[in-house]
């Protein structure tokens, strides 16, 4: 009995090492430079899923230590952002565009009634929302950056003729933090037809009927989209008016 209970274990871990060796082998043959990334973040995501699958018991049994649990989430995902950003101390200020698009979107999800505020709801959707809007965060902090860096010329141009610093930032920034969320407009185009996102297909697992299930992805997937949005505008803001800048 014992044997056969481990046998799906270790075929999962051999095709998990399989992946994570093709990954780290082709970024090493393609110098894309994430090699030890790519290990790294594997190595990591197993511990840390570990660590949460041995905790999340006692995490969802209050209401309380739910709560906890998401604002350690939206912590880490401030850290995380804030140094891939790599704008220096002026990182943190990406927790203003972080925080102003999740939280405003999970409290009113949460004070509609729509999810139950029970830990086993709290925590996930909590969880979906906040990764998406680090994702979109970074994303549009690195783009907005890299464009008013090399596009120095057309912020300089545009002061001259009398925009002043922030709006001539903005006119350069805005449209590269834009390509942030293409990653989720993409999905929600074309959610169904390419892909199958995990809350779908949980629900589908876990006995909902597939009504129930569409309508549960149709909200995460406008979450998303509404955190996003906000988070993305936000850095934005914070790179044109000087607050979010490269060291």
């Amino acid at each position: 009995m014992n044997a056969t209970i481990a046998e799906p274990g270790i075929r999962l871990a051999l095709v998990v090492a399989t992946l994570v060796a093709v990954a780290v082998a082709v970024s090493a043959a393609g110098r894309l430079g994430h090699a030890g990334g790519v290990l790294r973040a594997a190595l990591r995501a197993a511990v840390q899923l570990a660590v949460v699958s041995a905790l999340v018991t006692a995490v969802l049994t209050g209401l309380g230590t739910s709560a906890a649990f998401v604002v350690l989430m939206l912590t880490v995902a401030v850290a995380t952002s804030a140094r891939r950003a790599e704008a220096g101390r002026s990182g943190w200020w990406v927790w203003v565009a972080l925080t102003g698009g999740a939280v405003p979107v999970l409290a009113l999800i949460l004070a509609s009634g729509v999810v139950p505020l029970r830990g086993v709801a709290v925590v996930p959707i909590g969880g979906i929302v906040i990764g998406g809007a680090m994702t979109a965060t970074t994303l549009a902090a690195r783009r907005a950056l890299d464009a008013v860096a090399d596009r120095h010329g057309e912020v300089e141009a545009g002061m001259a003729l009398g925009l002043t610093d922030t709006e001539a930032r903005r006119e350069v920034a805005r449209p590269a933090a834009a390509d942030a969320m293409l990653p989720a407009l993409d999905q929600t185009r074309t959610v169904g037809l390419v892909t199958l996102p995990g809350a779908f297909v949980g629900m589908l697992l876990g006995g909902a009927s597939a009504v129930e299930a569409g309508s549960v992805q149709l909200l995460v997937l406008i979450a998303l989209l509404a955190a996003e949005t906000i988070a993305v505008v936000g850095v934005a803001e914070l790179v044109a008016s000087g607050r979010l800048h490269r060291p």
